[in-house]
């Protein structure tokens, strides 16, 4: 352990330590509301003032500290007190300084960090320390800053105390002890004029010493602060308890100018007279640092709205107020577009002309915010639903307003989401979730399209994440597996291949097929684990079935969310070297939907897939609304004529007609094409007889597991069951 150094004017230091007066006993009261904001500032179990003596150390305030080793030697603060800046251990085990410190092995201190507190004169007295028995992290400037100013503090409290000692002891000498104190020290009697008056508070105020003495303190403070000084003198001098805590108040400068400030209070008798004593601080800087971390926690930098933060602090108020007040909440269609194309500042531009037009719908004290990313919302107080029904209109009107950035016109679109208070949610939050599951409501309704809040939303938005759990649960325990439906060569019935069809073995409700989960498994955060899991599943089954039919090939639907994650190619490549398998292996679907997502970055992937041999297949086609057009930049092989024309060309002539038209616009094409829903011999004598190379469906085998479609498909081959895997 090494011992802390003593300063090179000891007898100075334990001199000015003297000056305060400091019973080790009894401490200072008035220092501890400052520990304990020091020890909640810093989430630290223990904080202190500790004044270094001799031999010895003892506590001016302490909180959380157990008794302990009291030794100079021992003391962190002795080290603290000769450090430069804040002294600063993170774990005293590994420090050589204090790793075999009585203080560090009774488990008290690991983590520590002090300032440094010092006497107008300069001498080290004590220090203002937090400890914790881990260790953690270091100080970040700013909570160097922090710490610092809380040393401050304590400071200005232990010269109140030296000043206080000084006159009780000896009154004649106070004036000389407050003209050499660095802080602004201004002391005034019974009757509030001024008795004392030093150098550092003519700087402050810009009065002469010699022209304030006689004066009423009432001149260098606001008016509307005066009754606040009085109460605290009149209840002092009669016997209550004097103030202890800062008090903040308007400085009034020799100029007429104002600034915040605060002062700290302290009083002692003189001839059994009452006389004040204050210490007085410029809280310009603080205040000013206030306000922008104010700003910085309450409003959006980029269209100066209140945010999320300072909306909910309004929407509490409101609830206690108890006035009728209602939220819209809108999100902006087309904005992704934007930021894609031309780039993030032409995205803040534009995010930054909705807000102005947002702002400008609010008067009073309605209020339009910022919920982030491209999410807005007005608070106002209404409640007639006809007022808050025009004010949607101009709401989306603002929204679909043409917008020009750098010359180019930009059309977006909104949806808003309305909620009524107290009706739809008394507490912020409540309100705010039934805006927002009013919101997902209208985007369902397409572009432009409102929606109020209706109980059921929320009924219907608890049983989605009850699901969502369950689905989580489902995939953790394997419950999800594949079904495999062949596909047959219409000319010669030659087997040509199977598409992977996902299931979910369900413990309670048995067997569901994807129409009872998967729009709710595309919809949550699964949507790509599931959908990985099914490549790589399916593969294993193309790999080991191809090797019995070098031509067969596997269909694997895909998720839109793998086409988000941007690594399909990455991952259809590696599937195939893992398994030893062709890519031509592979039949991976599409449908319109998906592209509707960004067909320019889906289109790229598929390139790069296609590149490799992988065929595509279009699937569903003929019920999209652009499918034809989507003909022209996909790089498919296949197409797959949907099972709603299928069934119907033998009883439908106009679907027997979209269905030849597509085959025979296909051949020319250079595309295969697979019939769906192929269900009876006609159906196969006919779409054979138009040319269509191959079909699936119940005519030629239902979705199976994959051990019985070995059995039915794959003659004199090997078992299946030990492939025929689960999610998990």
């Amino acid at each position: 352990m090494r011992c802390p150094e003593r300063s090179t004017d000891e007898v100075g230091r334990l001199a000015a330590l003297a000056e305060y007066g400091i019973d080790p006993a009894l401490g200072l009261p008035g220092l501890q509301p400052i520990v304990e904001m020091a020890a909640r500032t810093f989430d630290c179990p223990a904080a202190a003032v500790n004044m270094i003596g001799d031999d010895h150390v003892f506590f001016a305030a302490s909180e959380g500290v157990r008794a302990c080793d009291m030794s100079r030697d021992a003391s962190f603060c002795a080290h603290a007190i000769n450090a430069q800046d804040i002294l600063v251990v993170e774990d005293a085990t590994l420090d050589p300084r204090f790793h075999d410190n009585p203080l560090v092995a009774d488990g008290l201190i690991r983590f520590y960090a002090g300032a440094a507190l010092r006497s107008p004169s300069g001498h080290a007295l004590g220090a203002l320390c937090v400890l914790d028995p881990a260790p953690r992290a270091g100080l970040s400037p700013e909570d160097r800053a922090r710490l610092r100013a809380l040393a401050d503090l304590v400071s200005d409290k232990l010269e109140l105390r030296r000043l206080g000692v000084q006159a009780a002891t000896r009154p004649n000498r106070f004036a000389a002890s407050a003209a050499t104190s660095p802080n602004a020290v201004i002391c005034f009697d019974a009757g509030a004029r001024v008795t004392a008056w030093n150098a550092a508070a003519s700087m402050m105020f810009g009065h002469d010493a010699a022209a304030m003495i006689g004066e009423p303190i009432d001149s260098i403070i606001d008016p509307r602060d005066h009754p606040l000084v009085h109460a605290a003198i009149a209840r002092v001098r009669g016997g209550g308890t004097p103030v202890t805590e800062a008090t903040p108040l308007t400085g009034v400068r020799a100029d007429g100018t104002r600034f915040p400030g605060e002062i700290h209070w302290s009083h002692w008798f003189e001839n059994g007279v009452i006389h004040f004593g204050t210490i007085v601080r410029d809280m310009t800087e603080a205040q000013a640092e206030h306000d922008a971390l104010y700003r910085l926690a309450n409003y959006d930098a980029l269209t100066g709205l209140p945010n999320r933060n300072l909306l909910r602090a309004r929407l509490a108020e409101a609830a206690v107020a108890g006035a009728p007040h209602a939220l819209l909440v809108a999100d902006l269609a087309g904005f992704g577009d934007v930021n894609n194309a031309l780039g993030q500042a032409a995205g803040d531009a534009v995010l930054g002309e909705i807000g102005t037009r947002l702002g400008t719908l609010v008067t009073g004290s309605d209020m339009a915010a910022r919920c982030g990313g491209a999410a807005f919302a007005l608070l106002v107080a209404a409640d007639a639903l006809l007022a808050i029904d025009a004010l949607t209109e101009a709401m989306i009107a603002a929204i679909a307003a043409p917008i020009h950035i750098d010359g180019v016109e930009h059309r977006l679109s909104g949806h808003v989401g309305i909620a009524l208070a107290p009706d739809h949610g008394g507490e912020a939050d409540a309100l705010i979730g039934s805006a927002e599951l009013a919101l997902f409501q209208a985007r369902q309704l397409g572009p432009g399209s409102r929606y109020v809040y209706v109980p059921a939303l929320r009924a219907e938005a608890v049983a989605r994440r009850m699901y969502d759990a369950e689905l989580h649960r489902a995939f953790e325990a394997g419950e999800f597996c594949l079904f495999y439906q062949p596909q047959f060569c219409l000319a010669d019935g030659a087997l040509t291949g199977a598409e992977a069809l996902i299931r979910w073995k369900h413990p309670e409700r048995g067997l569901l097929e994807p129409a009872a989960f998967l729009a709710a498994l595309e919809a949550g955060p699964l949507a790509a684990p599931v959908a990985r899991w099914v490549v790589e599943e399916a593969s294993v089954c193309a790999a080991f079935w191809r090797a019995r039919a070098p031509d067969f090939r596997m269909g694997i639907n895909l998720s839109a969310a793998l086409f988000r994650a941007g690594d399909l190619p990455q991952l259809v490549r590696g599937v195939c070297a893992r398994r030893g398998l062709a890519p031509s292996a592979l039949e991976l679907e599409i449908t319109e939907n998906i592209l509707i997502e960004g067909e320019a970055p889906i289109v790229e992937q598929l390139g790069a897939l296609r590149d490799q041999g992988v065929h595509l297949a279009f699937d569903d086609f003929g019920t999209g609304f652009a499918s034809l057009n989507l003909l022209r930049t996909l790089p498919v092989t296949h197409i797959k004529i949907d099972k709603s024309f299928t069934r119907m060309v033998r009883s439908a002539p106009r679907e027997r007609i979209i269905v030849t038209t597509l085959i025979d616009m296909a051949r020319r094409l250079g595309i295969s094409v697979i019939a769906e829903g192929v269900e009876t011999a006609e159906d196969a004598a006919f779409l054979r007889e138009q040319g269509c190379e191959e079909g699936q469906g119940y005519w030629f085998g239902p979705p199976v597991p994959p051990a019985l479609f070995e059995e039915l498909y794959f003659a004199n081959a090997g078992t299946l069951r030990e492939i025929g895997g689960s999610a998990g």
